[in-house]
């Protein structure tokens, strides 16, 4: 399995493994349009050719991003992909300067183990529901915010 950044080709894939979680009503619905527009924030996971898992880094200000389109194929779970992502994305956010990684969830415990811990949702700057207007959950997102502090550029609280 190998990690790397999104490329046109790999939209179709991606979209079908968002869609998926989305129907679920575990994802915010992604159009193709959105993936095209965005392709450049997303990080795809790649075994024998086929995308097995898609997550996105989605940068909203100097010091913070949000990690969004966490995807997995459901016959990949289990495998420690989704960790590997995260992983990349926050390795990849430091690389940046920004130093404040954020998710809105409802896997507590996957995100714990990658080292975020829970804070209030409005904690977070306005500018972090610009999205969440489009979700059929708004204004009663039940989401859970997580938070990872890099720690080569913030002290963590």
């Amino acid at each position: 399995m190998i990690l790397r950044k999104a490329v046109m080709p790999d939209v179709e894939a991606i979209y079908t493994l968002i869609q998926q979680y989305a129907e679920e009503g575990l994802l915010l619905s992604r159009s193709r349009l959105s993936l095209y527009e965005n392709l450049q924030s997303l990080t795809v996971a790649e075994e024998n050719g086929r995308v097995i898992g898609v997550a996105g880094l989605h940068i909203l200000w100097s010091d913070l991003a949000e990690i969004r389109s966490l995807a997995i194929a459901p016959d990949s779970k289990g495998k420690g992909i989704g960790k590997q992502l995260v992983l990349q994305l926050i390795q990849e956010a430091e690389s940046l300067g920004i130093a404040r990684v954020f998710a809105l969830t409802y896997q507590v415990a996957f995100f714990e183990k990658c080292g975020f811990q829970l804070i209030q949702k409005e904690s977070l700057p306005q500018k972090v529901w610009k999205d969440c207007m489009n979700c059929k959950k708004f204004p009663t997102c039940d989401e859970i915010a997580m938070i990872f502090y890099i720690p080569s550029l913030v002290p963590v609280p």
